[in-house]
Parts: structure tokens; C-alpha cells; sequence
């Protein structure tokens, strides 16, 4: 029973919107068209996609971190790299860079009444300025033009109005190639002969933006996505132009490698400088010892030098090679030092490579150029406060430290090495005791001389070295997939528009029916009725036009239809009255009901089913019976010329209908002072009881009850009584407190309700037989409203 009476409240509910369901399928109608009518002049935006792979250089042989493991796989190359990349890729130096290299920042649009399209591939004119790019990077200004003819054009001033709108009045003509002057400064307006858009009274807006604001919006639009592990790159951007974000996504690629190449050859850079500046010093020492050579040759005329022995000369010869290489790595130290303690460096970046020897410093100095240039990079887009910047920063300082204590380490060796090799050089020369003093003398300036010879050659090495691997270094990121669209719009999405529109379309008729029915305290139907009164329901009664006020003897419409309901109900309630006629009382709770309305038409179905009828009109304060039933030629006095005059004889104010011989009225008569105490008299239960033996029945067309207590007077002279409810009429608070007390006190015998008025569809109340006097004729679905 809970779920029957779930699904039928659920039913009344959808009647109720359903009953309105041309307002519906209209708004419907009207949301679609606005939201095609959105699609139609709406800025479409694109989007392009590219994908690029970091390269990952001298790869090191460690085993990753746990922790590497567990966020990003046993064979990650770092996910914290892929992280500092993707903020290098979303930086504001990059935006701003591909910005300038592109123009990105000056726009063309063409002007039309409603909406404007950017010309952005060939427009038909150019902007040159005078002033510097500094100030065209910040400036925010609109040009707008309207191109006459090849040669001329007309300037207006952006006030805020449409260019479309404007006249050639308004503006001031100009000649393609004239200067112009304005408040950021002078520029010139050339055409573009070769573009397809450079067309007579084409109205354009040249847009200038500024630098820095254009590349915050291009880094919002910018998506970049990175899989778990993996080292590619995903690269997005949506732009009103395809065109434009593919070429902003292959600039930004084109940047960043060039930007990852320049920190990459400012190190050999740096290592090269070093190289030349040790060579200088290197070539000047080496000439003053060759001029002391060439001098002492001179002096001592030493034009050639005897060997010595050959165990001596060999050993002697060995000697020498090592102290040379000895020597030459002790002076690279000191010179590594040298550049390690130089406080005036513009760059804090060490050479590598320079052949010291040993690995442990190589990897040193290389782990500090990796972290100078990572915080390097950093600080472009941010400040020495950065966590990241001041962590790198401690780093850096600590591998400053330990290189220095591995130098000054490796110096100290290298000297005592050095001494050693002296003491048994001179040991081996003490062997030569037999050697002139001139050739030990010519000697010792012949071995400084080779080991400046010695350690020009090796710079010289060095130095091509770096000459080659300057030109050796590939780009960051390697091109997966060049930036492509597929120039099909992806905002807005068409589908979700449509969609949309059709949901706002249902929704805003049904929240308004919603919001109506939610207030609306209004008896329209049955389960109104029945709801909120616990009294028995005899009918109701579709509202008509005023032609169909009166039902006739041969009659199928719905209207007539329900009063043999109702006929039929009432003679079921009064099966128990026999041998008299049955008095039916009408009445309501306030005037306008359809009280006498509903008196005079179930009193003509009843006596249409030959039942002799005599309809009273009661209500003496507003009579309406003989106007309802369109009686001119009637008696002129009634019941309350009855009751007043006793000699009056029920047949004399009881006159008969000239259409029907089973209907007779007795009118109201003359409408009396005192209604009230007139209704009181004896003369009433006369007239009742006369009727009810010349009649079958006798219906009373009685006053509202919610307003005067006449009925009440005559109550117990009724054996029914009918109470008429006007459908979107009576407020049912109101009928509660007036209807329901009736009931339950039995003021009012056999109590009983009929709906009065009920309109076609109204609260999903749907009236009707399927008869009529046209059945089969089938309305137009597109009229909203009855003919009245």
C-alpha cells in the first residue's frame, strides 16, 4: 500500500509538470537557441600538444635511493631533475623570451559587428616603432584603423566604442609609411599587399600588451605532464589561434635547449679562459728562460755538451721527467687554488679537466659546476632567499671546502715527492764530479726550460680539448613529437553547450512551476480536496466558456458528463428517501463559487432524466437563478414574496421553465431588507414541504455559508447538502476552518463536497469522456490556450 501510494504521488507530481509541458519544450527551445546563438559568436580556443625527452648525460653507476625507489622506480633517473625541469619549462624568463622572439605581444584583429577574429598568419598591416623594445614590452594600448584603400587608412581613437560602429568622420585619415606620434611614442603603419585580408573598409584592432602580464596568461595556459618514472615530457597549450600555440610550444623547446646549451658552454668557457691565461703567464716564463740560455751559451760558449755516461745520463734523463711532471702538477694545483680563492670571479664555476691527475678532484670540481649551474638556473626566476637556492648554496660551500683540503693535500705530497727526486739529482750530479762547472750550470737552465716547454705543450692540449668539446654538446631535450593540433576547437565543448542549455532549459520552467506550486494554497483537484477535508466527495465539474454555462438534454461534453456523476451519486447517498421528494441543498463558503451555477445545472440533469424538479433560489441577497437560465418573461414576485404575504399561494410565485416541462423555478422575489429574520418564518416550512410533495426533487440554491448564516437557518429542511468548492478559487486554509467544522459538528445534514470549475490539465488534473460534439476532431498541439 506505501509503495501504491508512493507511485501515486510520484504520478501526480510528474502530471503536474507535465500538464505544462508546451512551457517546457518552449524554454527548452529558447535555451538551445541561446546556447547556438552563444556557439555561433563565441571565441573558440584550440589546443596543441608536443612531447620532448630529457637526455640524461654521464649517467652515474650508482644504485638510486630507496626513497627514488619507492616514488619513481628501481630505474629512475631522479625524480627531483624532472620536477626542477618542468619549473624551468613553466618559467617567466622562457614565457617571456618566446614572447619577444615571436611578437606575441602585438595582435591584429579583425573588427566585425559582433564578435572580432585575430588575424594572426599574414595580417594585412604592420606596426613599426621608433622607440626602444623596452618600452613596447610594457605599454597596454589599442590601434584603431580602417583600411580604405591600398595607400590609406583612416586612425580612430579607442574610446571604449565599437569600430564597427564609428564613421569615417569620426577618424582621421592617414597614408600607409607616415609617422605617426603618440603618447608611448612615434610609430608607422605599413601594409602587407600579399595578405588575403588587406581588403577596402576592413575595420582592425591592433592590440599591444604588456611582456609580463601576456606571460603569466601563456603559463597558466601552459599544461606540462610528466609520467611516474619516465623522463618524457608532455607539453599542452589552448589558444584562440592553433597556429599560435603550436608555434609558442616549438619556441618554447627551441629556448629551453638553447637556454640548457648556454650554462652547459659557459663552463668550458670558463675552463678555456683559465687555460689562456695560465698559457700567457706559461709562454712569458718560458722565453726568460730560454733567454738565460741562449745568454749563457753566450758567455760561456757552449756550443754543444758533452755526454756523460750512459747509466747517468739515463738515469739522470728519468729524473728529470718526473721532476718535470711533478713540477707541472704542483703548479696546476697552485693555479686551481688560485682560482678557487679568487674572491673577484664573476662566475663561481671551476675548470675541469685540466690534467691534475686525480679522479677523486675531477668529480669534485664537476659535482660543483652541476650544482653552480642548477642554482644558476634557479635564481633567474627567483631569489637567494629560495630554500632550494640556499641548501645548493651550503652545497656548494661544502664542496668548496672539501676541494681545497684535497688540494692542499695533494700539494704537500707532490712537494715531498718533488724534494726526493731533487735530493737524488743532485746525488747522481755529485757523481759527475768530472763535469765542467759551465755545463752543470747550462744544464740546470736546460731542464727549467723543458719543463716550461713541458707544461706550455700540455696547456696547449688542453686547451684544443676545450676547443672541441665547446662544439660537442647536444641540446637538453630531444623532439618526440613537434607541436601539432588538430584545429578542432576544444572550448567550448559543443556537446557540453547543447547540453547544458537543455538542463537550464528544463530546469528554469520546472523550478519556477516548483516555486509557483510551493506557494500555491489553492484547491484545483480532487486529492486537494480529500487531503486536507475528511468529508465525502460527490464529483467535480470541468470548467466552461460562458456560451457552454447550460447543459442541454442532448449533451456528450465532459461538463454534462459529470453532473450525471454527481446526479448518480447523490440519488446513491439518497437511496433511503422514498415516497417524497429529495431536497438538495447548494451552497459554499464564499460568493463566485458557482454555487447557482451548479443549482440550475443539476437541476436541468435531473429533470432531463423526466424527474419532475423545482429549483428555489434561496438566495435572497443575490439572486442569479433567472438570469442563469435566461427566463424574461417570469413571475415578478417569488419566495420572499411568499413568505411575506400570506394570502400567496405556492403555485402563484412557482413558474415553469418554457423549455423543459419537468423543470420548475421559484425565484427569489423581491430582495428583502432583513434576509436573515425573513428565512426564519413558518412560511418557509410550507413551501419545503408542498415541494416535496409535488416534486421528485427540490434543489435550493442557498447563500454562502462562510459569509451569512441564512443557510444555517434552513438547514434542517435539507436532506443533502451539496457544498460547491471553486477550483483556483478558495485558499484551503480557508476551507479547513469553514468546511470541516460544518462536517464535524453536523450543522449541515449529509454534508458534501463537489469541486466546481476544475480546469483542463491544471495541477495535472486531466477532465474529460472522450465525447463532445466533435470527438474525433483532435486539437493543434501547438496551441497553449483554449479558445474562450
Amino acid at each position: 500500500m506505501k509503495s501504491k501510494s508512493v507511485r501515486k504521488e510520484i504520478s501526480q507530481i510528474l502530471e503536474v509538470y507535465l500538464s505544462y509541458w508546451k512551457w517546457i519544450l518552449l524554454s527548452i527551445i529558447i535555451a538551445i537557441a541561446i546556447g547556438y546563438t552563444y556557439l555561433r559568436y563565441a571565441t573558440y580556443e584550440y589546443k596543441a600538444t608536443a612531447t620532448i625527452k630529457l637526455r640524461e648525460e654521464d649517467q652515474s653507476t650508482k644504485l638510486p635511493s630507496l626513497e627514488d625507489v619507492k616514488n619513481s622506480g628501481f630505474f629512475s633517473q631522479g625524480s627531483d631533475k624532472i620536477k626542477d625541469e618542468v619549473k624551468i619549462l613553466q618559467s617567466r624568463t622562457l614565457a617571456e623570451n618566446i614572447i619577444k622572439n615571436l611578437n606575441l605581444n602585438i595582435s591584429y584583429f579583425s573588427i566585425g559587428k559582433i564578435k572580432q577574429n585575430e588575424i594572426y598568419k599574414n595580417p594585412p598591416v604592420k606596426i613599426n616603432f621608433f622607440e626602444s623594445d623596452s618600452l613596447i614590452y610594457t605599454i597596454k594600448k589599442g590601434i584603431l584603423i580602417r583600411i580604405k584603400s591600398k595607400t590609406n587608412f583612416i586612425l580612430f581613437e579607442d574610446d571604449g566604442k565599437s569600430l564597427a560602429d564609428k564613421k569615417d568622420s569620426d577618424g582621421k585619415l592617414h597614408t600607409f609609411g607616415d609617422k605617426i606620434n603618440s603618447k608611448y611614442g612615434g610609430f608607422v603603419i605599413v601594409p602587407n599587399l600579399e595578405s588575403e585580408y588587406m581588403v577596402n573598409d576592413l575595420n582592425l584592432r591592433i592590440s599591444i600588451r604588456p611582456v609580463n602580464k601576456l606571460a603569466n596568461a601563456y603559463r597558466k595556459s601552459l599544461t606540462i605532464s610528466v609520467e611516474k618514472g619516465s623522463s618524457v615530457i608532455n607539453l599542452a597549450l589552448n589558444q584562440t589561434v592553433p597556429q599560435k600555440a603550436i608555434d609558442y610550444l616549438n619556441e618554447l623547446i627551441k629556448v629551453y635547449n638553447n637556454d640548457v646549451l648556454k650554462d652547459k658552454e659557459e663552463v668550458v668557457k670558463i675552463t678555456s679562459d683559465f687555460i689562456n691565461n695560465r698559457l700567457q703567464q706559461v709562454s712569458q716564463e718560458l722565453g726568460e728562460v730560454e733567454s738565460n740560455a741562449e745568454l749563457v751559451q753566450q758567455q760561456n760558449n757552449l756550443t754543444a755538451i758533452g755526454s756523460q755516461t750512459d747509466l747517468n745520463l739515463k738515469a739522470r734523463t728519468q729524473l728529470e721527467q718526473q721532476i718535470s711532471t711533478t713540477s707541472n702538477s704542483i703548479q696546476m694545483i697552485s693555479y686551481l687554488e688560485e682560482e678557487l680563492n679568487d674572491d673577484n670571479k664573476i662566475s663561481d664555476l671551476l675548470p675541469a679537466n685540466i690534467g691534475i691527475g686525480d679522479t677523486n678532484t675531477a668529480q669534485i670540481i664537476k659535482s660543483h659546476n652541476e650544482l653552480v649551474a642548477q642554482r644558476d638556473r634557479l635564481l633567474r626566476n627567483s631569489t637567494e632567499k629560495n630554500p632550494v637556492v640556499i641548501e645548493l648554496n651550503n652545497q656548494i660551500s661544502t664542496l668548496k671546502t672539501s676541494l681545497q683540503n684535497s688540494l692542499e693535500s695533494m700539494k704537500e705530497t707532490s712537494k715531498l715527492t718533488l724534494e726526493n727526486l731533487n735530493n737524488e739529482s743532485r746525488r747522481i750530479s755529485g757523481q759527475l764530479y768530472s763535469a765542467p762547472t759551465k755545463e752543470r750550470k747550462f744544464r740546470s737552465i736546460q731542464r727549467q726550460k723543458d719543463i716550461k716547454e713541458s707544461l706550455f705543450l700540455y696547456l696547449l692540449e688542453k686547451r684544443e680539448e676545450s676547443a672541441i668539446r665547446l662544439g660537442m654538446y647536444s641540446p637538453n631535450a630531444k623532439i618526440v613529437d613537434k607541436a601539432y593540433s588538430s584545429f578542432n576547437p576544444v572550448a567550448p565543448n559543443t556537446v557540453i553547450i547543447y547540453l547544458v542549455s537543455l538542463i537550464f532549459g528544463m530546469l528554469i520552467p520546472i523550478g519556477i512551476i516548483y516555486i509557483i506550486d510551493l506557494l500555491d494554497n489553492k484547491v484545483y483537484t480532487k486529492d486537494d480536496v480529500t487531503n486536507h477535508l475528511d468529508i465525502p466527495y460527490i464529483g467535480d465539474i470541468p470548467k466552461s466558456s460562458k456560451k457552454e454555462r447550460l447543459i442541454k438534454k442532448v449533451d456528450y461534453t465532459p461538463k454534462a458528463e459529470a453532473f450525471r456523476i454527481v446526479r448518480s451519486n447523490i440519488d446513491f447517498m439518497l437511496k433511503d428517501v422514498k415516497n417524497r421528494g429529495r431536497k438538495l441543498f447548494i451552497t459554499s463558503t464564499k460568493a463566485q463559487e458557482g454555487k447557482s451555477h451548479t443549482s440550475t445545472n443539476l437541476a436541468s440533469s435531473i429533470s432531463f432524466s423526466n424527474k419532475k424538479v423545482l429549483l428555489i433560489e434561496m438566495d435572497i441577497r443575490v439572486p442569479k437563478i433567472i438570469n442563469y437560465l435566461g427566463i424574461t418573461d417570469g413571475p415578478e414576485i417569488g419566495l420572499t414574496d411568499y413568505i411575506v404575504d400570506s394570502s400567496l399561494k405556492p403555485s402563484e410565485v412557482i413558474c415553469n421553465h418554457p423549455e423543459n416541462e419537468y423543470l420548475d423555478i421559484l425565484p427569489s422575489g423581491t430582495i428583502p431588507p432583513n434576509p436573515s429574520e425573513l428565512l426564519m418564518s413558518e412560511r418557509v416550512e410550507e413551501i419545503i414541504k408542498y415541494a416535496e410533495k409535488q416534486y421528485d426533487y427540490v434543489i435550493v440554491d442557498t447563500s454562502a455559508v462562510g459569509l451569512v448564516s441564512d443557510t444555517l437557518l434552513i438547514s434542517e429542511f435539507a436532506d443533502l447538502f451539496v457544498y460547491v468548492v471553486s477550483a483556483d478559487n478558495v485558499d484551503k486554509r480557508q476551507l479547513v476552518h469553514v468546511a470541516q467544522p460544518l462536517y464535524e459538528d453536523n450543522r449541515l445534514p449529509n454534508f458534501t463536497l463537489l469541486l466546481n470549475g476544475v480546469k483542463k490539465g491544471k495541477k495535472g488534473y486531466g477532465y474529460g469522456y472522450g465525447y463532445g460534439s466533435s470527438p474525433t476532431k483532435k486539437k493543434k498541439w501547438y496551441r497553449f490556450f483554449k479558445k474562450k
